[in-house]
């Protein structure tokens, strides 16, 4: 979510000149539950660029750029050829991206239940979805709403990739080496507490044989290999909201070395239940302003007061080049690279200096072999907490020193913190980016933190021509992870 801290292994810089460790950190505001201490930043070396860190005459650390080159094996350059979602906007691509592009909020009083006696009561919920035509009636019933956004999400993106299910092209492709891998934060979180309030209220008898597969984070990416008969690669990731971002290098990995031609990855999520809500009024961590929801979620606002929930699926369905070549795919765009690593630092604060998110941002330009001056556009994590959401810019600006021309948004703005399927959500806002040359504006921002020195979009969109960009996640527990994408050239 908003835990943006360092990995004691990815600190770079010598003993002698290691800052000194920040104060204790409070959440989100006092009384935080979470008291367990924060071990000390211990001096290290930079494993992923094998280099001590340079201070320049402010004091500031800075990442030197790398001269790797981007890959040009065909079969083992990662192309983009579909993509499918389930958002508060929507189950289509180009109205979820228009919608945005307006600048439009998802946010709303929540109606599924009665929240008239929580703290919060408003969220990115979504409405009128239907799995018609995607899932069968009886399934459509049992499965928990994560698994249906899942399963309608994949089959959009194979769908948008032109390997619809049951057509002569899906037929063709080889089901042993192509796999899934999509994640889930919170899993089958209706049908755990469903069965939990049986047990309590009747016995164990009445748990539903469903209670256990429906539940567990894996099904969704098993379910879809079930109904498309896909053999290879298979499993699920579950890294809290950086989740999506680690499926997708996860997946491209696999393709890298050889092992699947084709992987459908991406990222579901469906929280919004009272004991989702509850659990993240107890953490302190929503925003409290039922008053006016959809002015809510505000990044980077210096009145900012915690993040607002969300849920949906995205999905991507990623090829190496040489195989989307051969069956003469649609390519949309180009997956470079990307990096995950983990801050070991708190359950749930982001260190403020942003040292753990920096390394992860500069491992990951260097697995897609760009240098910081290519990259023109960032679809930041920005969740709209007050800690998060400096900590993630005090990384980005160790990396690029030179910010003018990068252009930085909040997809959450509009549509809520959709837990581990924001990444996936995330990356075809970037992915559109990419393809339409326009940026969608991160909305609500009435009262802009100084510190920030970007160009956010500010509530209207922007034309822009995207070179590279970078799409951030990261997650309880200090989960970071970063993917590159960019434009599609031969």
């Amino acid at each position: 979510m908003q835990s943006i801290h360092q990995s004691p292994s990815l600190r770079i810089s010598p003993p002698s000149e290691a800052p000194p460790p920040p104060p204790p950190p409070s959440f989100l505001r006092q009384g935080s539950p979470f008291l367990i201490s924060p071990p000390p930043p211990p001096p290290n070396r930079n494993r992923c660029t094998g280099g001590w860190m340079k201070k320049n005459k402010k004091q500031h650390l800075v990442i030197s750029a790398t001269s790797s080159q981007r890959e040009k094996d065909p079969k083992k350059r990662v192309v983009i050829t579909g993509m499918g979602l389930v958002s508060v906007f929507g189950n289509d691509v180009d109205t979820y991206y228009e919608r945005l592009l307006s600048g439009e909020s998802g946010i709303s009083l929540i109606d599924r239940f009665d929240a008239s006696k929580f703290p919060t009561r408003f969220a990115g919920q979504i409405r009128g979805f239907t799995a018609q035509g995607y899932i069968d009636g009886k399934n459509d019933r049992r499965l928990d709403d994560c698994l249906r956004y899942s399963l309608v999400a994949g089959k959009k993106a194979l769908e948008h990739a032109g390997l619809a299910a049951g057509t002569s092209l899906s037929n063709k492709i080889d089901k042993e080496r192509s796999g899934v891998l999509v994640g889930t934060g919170m899993g089958g979180l209706t049908v755990f507490s469903d069965g939990v309030q049986a047990l309590i209220e009747k016995g164990y008898r009445k748990i539903t044989p469903f209670f256990i597969p429906y539940a567990i984070t894996n099904m969704g990416s098993a379910l879809l290999a079930i109904e498309l008969g896909l053999m290879g690669p298979n499993y699920s990731i579950s890294t809290a909201c950086a989740t999506s971002n680690y499926c997708f290098y996860a997946a491209a990995n696999h393709i890298r070395r050889g092992e699947a031609d084709l992987m459908i990855a991406g990222g579901s999520e469906a929280a919004i239940i009272p004991i989702g809500l509850g659990g993240f009024v107890a953490c302190r961590a929503l925003s409290q302003r039922n008053d006016d929801p959809q002015t809510a979620s505000r990044p980077w606002d210096r009145d900012r007061d915690g993040f607002v929930m969300g849920e949906g699926a995205g999905v991507l369905v990623m090829e190496s080049l040489e195989h989307a070549m051969k069956r003469g795919a649609p390519i949309i765009a180009e997956y470079l690279g990307g990096a995950v690593n983990c801050d070991a630092y708190h359950m749930t604060d982001p260190r403020a200096d942003g040292l753990g998110v920096s390394s992860c941002i500069q491992s990951s330009l260097e697995d897609a072999g760009v240098s910081p001056e290519e990259v023109n556009y960032i679809n930041a994590h920005a969740t709209s907490t007050l800690a998060g959401d400096l900590a993630e810019v005090n990384a980005i600006k160790k990396v690029f020193k030179d910010t003018s021309s990068i252009k930085i948004n909040a997809t959450k703005s509009m549509i809520g913190h959709c837990l581990g399927a924001s990444g996936g959500l995330e990356a075809i806002a970037t992915i559109k980016a990419i393809t339409t040359g326009w940026l969608h504006p991160s909305i609500n921002q009435f009262n802009p933190e100084p510190s920030v020195e970007f160009d956010t979009v500010a509530n209207q969109k922007q034309q822009h021509e995207v070179n590279v960009a970078i799409s951030n996640s990261f997650g309880f527990g200090g989960h970071n992870s970063v993917v590159v994408f960019s434009g599609f050239k031969p």
